[in-house]
């Protein structure tokens, strides 16, 4: 490096250190058998491989949910995270995906199906598909990845009419070199490595060569009288597959085309015309390997829009499913070993569903639910990752800014309550882990109830991230247009309303519904502003470590059935019960459930005194609220709400020292600015009406 200058020798060095040693090595066959016996690995079918893909990224297991998380999509290890995937049902969805594959690894059945992601619009699983593709070109390229090929050589040597420019043919469908050994002898050597092999599967290996490999092994066998040693020492060599979408190499992505204009050659491959004046139309070696299904052998097919594509031209996925074959017009079939993914969404799955002429096809079918995330905050980590991986303006995003966007876009996605002790901000505060101690919420029954109200799952329906997203980028630009440094959630509550209805994937009949679900969270908004202006113009420390002091001495005393002293006079008193009350009734603790938090709290403080820490109503989230509360309601007669308002009307010192506070939770000067006004306001209203 010279300085902090790129120079063209240090990306050649790093260039090459990212490449496998052997990538362009050719090996003999000898070499490739005594390898599959030190490392039978290399010999994986599709499903094998990918399934050992995601656990080579990292795994972790969420006991509480049950879920296996794999690094690849939590972490994104290979793009520092640009790709992370957020949300407990995504995460899910992807441990039902990897199930499916490790299932089919192992040869249980899902290795004969298509793994069909289903999902609303901007659900995500365009972007996993995308993800698993990726990872598995790297993992090719890694030593734990590594899989192999095989070419034919010197073939004009033997073969009277090989064309000259055919002399070296590459194996056509890239099949593993084991397929050059006859099925018996191949087998003996397959329950030989799997002897050695550790690991949940076993090798398998029943594949027929492709028509243009029969043909020349066929030839070549009859020139050297059936030696299959001269005829794969001689014209024969292996070489490193490595797996290469922009290639078309062992990964392969299929979009439907103009249902005028679809052929199934595009899956399965079409007579090579140039070859056809050469070798004639009959002949294995006039077939150009092109088709979808040929380019994704060994590795992943990927179909997009899947159930879009005509009835008939499903049809080819029969065979490539459950026979793990394709059958080209006028041509031999052809074996294939992929995992086939399909994608799409809920219009095209409810028609194809109801289709009883899909029938077959939809047997062939694995369906995993992709539904939107249903964690508000995980939610508004999907718009961080946006911002994080976008060019953005210098606009300062006020707190609770992504959280209020994602509590909308969630509210849209979750079934209404059936229980009238549960509503759906409850409900979805709870999806969120907002329970606290004493609330009779049971998640998973909320969950449950859900799964059989709905069509076909929650979450399944509702406003998409893509659209939240896109009115965060405009709020955005409309701040840098008006010189506004700071987005807040009321303005983009403003571009929420304002655009809603021209969205072209929200229906009609829903609108209504959503304008009223903004309307709740700008009430949960307001509540979280007025909080954190509480938080600024109430906060005395000094105060509330007091405060928390007498409390606890109370609460001691009322547990202990002793009496307590006085502040004024020192006399021995009883405990104070209203001023108990009127901590813990900003928790909204009712009185018959107060002895359970008193003596939570009690447990808390003994807790950390036996650890040798001392006393801090800051460590205790709801001590430290309650307390706060109450120094606010003590406080809050002697403040000018109405002055906030207006900063004219309120003194300089004074409002610094409130804005200086709200910048220390997060806000920029003009958003504390902001906030203190809109909360002022409310909290003005809020004393005319009482």
């Amino acid at each position: 490096m010279k300085g902090d200058m790129e120079t063209l020798e240090d990306i050649s060095q790093r260039y090459q250190e990212s490449m496998p040693e052997d990538l362009r090595e050719t090996k003999s066959f000898d070499w490739y058998l005594e390898e599959v016996y030190a490392d039978p690995k290399i010999a994986r079918n599709a499903h094998q491989r990918v399934a050992d893909m995601f656990d080579y990224y990292g795994t972790e297991y969420d006991e509480d949910s049950g879920v296996v998380e794999y690094r690849l999509a939590s972490e994104d290890p290979l793009h520092d995270g640009e790709n992370t995937f957020y949300g407990r049902e995504i995460h899910r969805a992807i441990h039902e995906f990897v199930n499916k594959v490790k299932s089919g690894a192992r040869g249980l059945g899902p290795e004969k199906r298509i793994k069909l992601l289903l999902g609303p619009v901007g659900s995500g699983k365009s972007d996993f598909d995308r993800q698993v593709r990726k990872y598995f070109e790297d993992y090719t390229l890694r030593e734990d990845g590594r899989m192999y090929t095989f070419r034919w050589t010197n073939l004009c040597d033997v073969i009277v009419d090989q064309d000259p420019a055919d002399d070296t043919v590459r194996s056509p469908m890239n099949q593993d070199p084991l397929v050059l050994l006859p099925y018996e002898q191949r087998q003996h050597v397959i329950d030989d490595v799997n002897e050695r092999l550790d690991a949940p599967y076993t090798i398998q290996n029943e594949q027929a060569l492709d028509p243009a490999s029969e043909f020349y092994m066929d030839a070549l066998l009859a020139h050297y009288d059936d030696d299959i040693q001269q005829v794969l020492r001689n014209h024969v060599e292996v070489l490193r597959l490595v797996a290469d979408e922009n290639k078309r190499q062992s990964v392969e992505t299929f979009e439907p085309k103009d249902k005028k204009n679809q052929d199934e050659t595009e899956l399965t491959g079409d007579v090579n015309y140039s070859k056809i004046a050469i070798y004639g139309e009959s002949d294995p070696r006039a077939f150009d390997y092109s088709g979808a299904f040929c380019n994704a052998n060994r590795g992943i097919f990927s179909g997009e829009e899947l159930l879009k594509l005509q009835r008939e031209f499903l049809y080819d996925f029969l065979h490539a499913t459950q026979e793990q074959t394709i059958k080209p017009k006028n041509n031999p079939r052809i074996d294939i070993d992929q995992v086939i993914v399909g994608r799409t969404n809920m219009p095209e799955y409810r028609d194809k569903k109801g289709d009883e002429k899909m029938e077959a096809f939809n047997d062939r079918t694995k369906r995993i639910d992709f539904p939107y995330v249903l964690e508000y905050e995980e939610e508004a980590d999907i718009y961080r990752k946006m911002l994080r991986n976008a060019d953005v303006p210098d606009v300062h995003i006020e707190p609770h800014t992504l959280e209020m966007a994602g509590l909308f876009g969630v509210l849209t996605r979750v079934e209404e309550p059936d229980t009238e002790m549960v509503d759906l901000m409850q409900k979805t505060k709870a999806y969120n882990g907002e329970i606290e101690d004493g609330d009779d919420i049971d998640v998973k029954k909320l969950r449950d109830e859900a799964e059989d109200k709905s069509d076909i799952g929650e979450g399944m329906e509702g406003v998409s991230a893509r659209f939240i997203g896109d009115e965060i980028a405009e709020a955005i630009m409309n701040s840098t247009h008006r010189s506004r440094g700071f987005l807040s959630p009321l303005s983009l509550f403003n571009h929420f309303e304002e655009n809603l209805e021209n969205h072209g994937s929200i229906p009609e009949e829903n609108f209504e519904t959503y304008y009223r679900y903004l309307e709740k969270v700008r009430g949960e908004y307001r509540e979280r502003a007025i909080e954190d202006v509480r938080h600024a113009l109430a906060y005395d420390l000094d105060e509330i470590q007091r405060q928390g002091e007498k409390y606890m001495d109370h609460v001691m005393a009322y547990i202990d059935n002793a009496t307590v002293e006085d502040e004024l006079t020192g006399r021995e008193q009883e405990p104070d019960e209203s001023f108990l009350r009127s901590v813990e009734e900003k928790l909204d603790i009712p009185r018959d459930r107060k002895d359970d938090f008193r003596q939570e709290v009690s447990n808390w403080v003994s807790r950390r005194a036996r650890e040798g820490s001392p006393f801090d109503p800051q460590d205790n989230d709801r001590l430290r609220r309650a307390l706060e509360r109450k120094l606010w309601e003590d406080k809050k007669h002697n403040i000018n709400f109405s002055a906030l308002v207006s900063a004219n009307e309120m003194d300089d010192d004074e409002q610094n020292a409130w804005i200086d506070a709200l910048i220390e939770q997060g806000y920029s000067r003009d958003g504390a600015k902001e906030v203190l006004e809109f909360a002022g306001a409310e909290v003005a209203r809020a004393e005319m009406e009482e």
